[in-house]
């Protein structure tokens, strides 16, 4: 018995229903099919399929090994498809989803550069703050903060981690005083940022000890940016990520505050169907997105 071709026949006859369906498909006369099964069956010591002149069926010994199969199956294909992969270019269309501001401030500068890199490339690129069905919307690609990440069907490549301050402009600081304590952040107003994780409650670290802050601030909004132009004009305080306000730190337009406490970090992922686990087009554009974070995970700016 050829193991594995018992294999395919075994699991091709699962999937089409039928001994006759399964030959058509893999181009095997019947008796070629039930040979193999039959072969395969006496292997692992254990009927697998109920067969009948009119219907058949997976016995509870071949439901569970046909699972087993299926992902061994699933994974050969994979990586016979990941070779053949490293020997072409990325071309076609890749479709990527990712946050609003996170993208604005460092991606987007660098999307022509690494477009001109891959002239046989087309990019749909989606971006949202909301967290998306990547495999049932067609996604090839997810930029994606959290700090879990439950979909086991995904493979996530953390790309860098986005460490946050408590910031506002000097006026604001000067008018309302910097607050000493986490604490004293109920004393002011806070803007915050509603999609994320974080939004109602601001953990601070310090010598081991933590300090949550519930936060209900006048101001709620659902992108960073906007958050960043209500820092700017005076409002008050936040919590937001330092890419995101680092040039405004620089220049002196928004100042830290709470600097002797460390504030929330959030993981960035790619995130990628497995099954698209180093196909060309996937794999260039996660390392581009390391080049940039990269690039730009030590000082302010956006790249270029």
């Amino acid at each position: 018995m050829d193991h594995m071709v018992a294999l395919k026949v075994f699991r091709t006859v699962v999937e089409q229903g039928s001994f006759a369906n399964a030959g058509k498909v893999l181009q095997l006369s019947p008796a070629a099919i039930s040979k193999n099964i039959g072969e395969l069956e006496r292997h692992v010591q254990a009927r697998l399929l109920n067969r009948t002149t009119r219907r058949m069926s997976l016995t509870e010994a071949g439901s569970i090994y046909y699972q087993q199969v299926r992902r061994i199956l699933d994974d050969i294909e994979d990586a016979d498809r990941s070779l053949g992969a490293l020997q072409s270019k990325p071309s076609g269309l890749l479709r990527v989803t990712a946050p609003v501001s996170l993208t604005l401030l460092t991606l987007s500068p660098a999307i022509p550069a690494f477009l001109a890199r891959y002239p046989e490339l087309s990019l749909d690129l989606n971006l949202d703050d909301r967290r998306i069905d990547i495999v049932k919307d067609g996604y090839d690609v997810a930029i994606r903060g959290s700090d879990s990440l439950e979909e086991s069907s995904l493979v996530a490549r953390r790309l860098f981690t986005l460490d946050h301050v408590v910031c506002g402009s000097p006026e604001y600081v000067r008018r309302r005083g910097a607050p000493e304590q986490p604490d004293d952040l109920r004393r002011h107003d806070c803007v915050q940022f509603t999609l994320s994780g974080h939004a109602d409650e601001w953990t601070f670290r310090r010598g081991g000890a933590a300090v949550r802050v519930p936060i209900d601030g006048r101001y709620k909004v659902t992108s960073g940016i906007a958050v960043r132009d209500a820092l700017l004009a005076g409002f008050g305080l936040s919590l937001v990520p330092r890419r995101y306000v680092a040039d405004d730190l620089a220049r002196g337009t928004l100042s830290t505050v709470l600097e002797d406490w460390s504030a929330v970090e959030t993981p960035i992922y790619a995130v990628y169907p497995s099954r698209r686990y180093l196909v060309p087009k996937v794999r260039a554009f996660v390392d581009f997105a390391i080049d940039v974070f990269t690039s730009t995970s030590s000082g302010p700016g956006i790249p270029v």
